[in-house]
C-alpha cells in the first residue's frame, strides 16, 4: 500500500510541475475523483487561494444527479465550474488531472468545462 501511495504521490508531483512551467500565471482547474462523487476547483497558486469550487456533493447536483460517480455527472460538474469561472472574470485554465488517467470521468468533466467556455 504505501509503494501506491509513494508512485501516486510522485506522479502528481511531476504532472503539477510540468503544469507550473507552462501556466505562465494562469489559474490551474484541478480535479479529483473518488469512487463516489467527482470534485473540481479553480485554484490561483499565486495567491494559494481556490477562486471557484464544485462538486458533485453539492445540494442543489444531489438532487439532480442520482449519482456522483458517472460521466454525466462529470460532465454537468465541468459546465457548472465553467459557469461560475466565466462569471469570476476567468476564460483561460491549465488542467491539473491530478495523477488520474485523462479518460472517462476526467475526460467527460474537461469537455463539459469547455462547453462551458473555459480554454485550456
Amino acid at each position: 500500500m504505501a509503494k501506491f501511495q509513494d508512485a501516486s504521490a510522485r506522479r502528481k508531483a511531476r504532472i503539477r510541475r510540468s503544469i507550473r512551467a507552462r501556466a505562465y500565471g494562469k489559474p490551474r482547474l484541478s480535479v479529483h475523483r473518488s469512487s463516489k462523487q467527482i470534485y473540481a476547483q479553480i485554484i490561483d497558486d499565486e495567491k494559494g487561494a481556490t477562486i471557484v469550487a464544485a462538486s458533485s456533493l453539492e445540494k442543489d447536483q444531489r438532487a439532480a444527479l442520482k449519482t456522483g460517480a458517472t460521466v454525466e455527472a462529470a460532465k454537468t460538474i465541468g459546465k457548472l465550474i465553467a459557469e461560475r469561472a466565466v462569471q469570476a472574470g476567468i476564460k483561460d485554465v491549465v488542467f491539473d488531472r491530478g495523477g488520474y488517467v485523462y479518460h472517462g470521468r476526467v475526460k467527460a468533466l474537461a469537455d463539459g468545462a469547455r462547453e462551458g467556455g473555459l480554454n485550456f
